[in-house]
């Protein structure tokens, strides 16, 4: 299983906004570590109005999105195999 989650570096502990559900205590993970938090838009060639636009239309798949029930999905070329 994958997962990614952000979280912050501090004072040598990596602090996450909450406990992940579905990973057990003890489960190996990779630090990657961050220079920005966020994606300049403009050097991908999108603009402010395209970026919004994108937003209001994704916006209605973002519950669905972050439901439990599609963790089904984080893995699906190896599920797909197993069919």
């Amino acid at each position: 299983m994958l997962k990614t989650v952000e979280g912050i570096y501090r004072d040598g502990k990596i602090e996450l906004p909450e406990t992940p559900r579905d990973v057990r205590e003890g489960t190996p993970v990779i630090v990657t570590f961050l220079t920005t938090s966020s994606i300049d838009l403009r050097a991908r060639g999108i603009g402010e109005a395209q970026a919004a636009d994108l937003r209001a239309r994704l916006a209605t798949s973002a519950e669905d999105w972050d439901s439990p029930e599609m963790s089904s999905y984080d893995n699906y070329d190896a599920a797909k195999i197993n069919l």
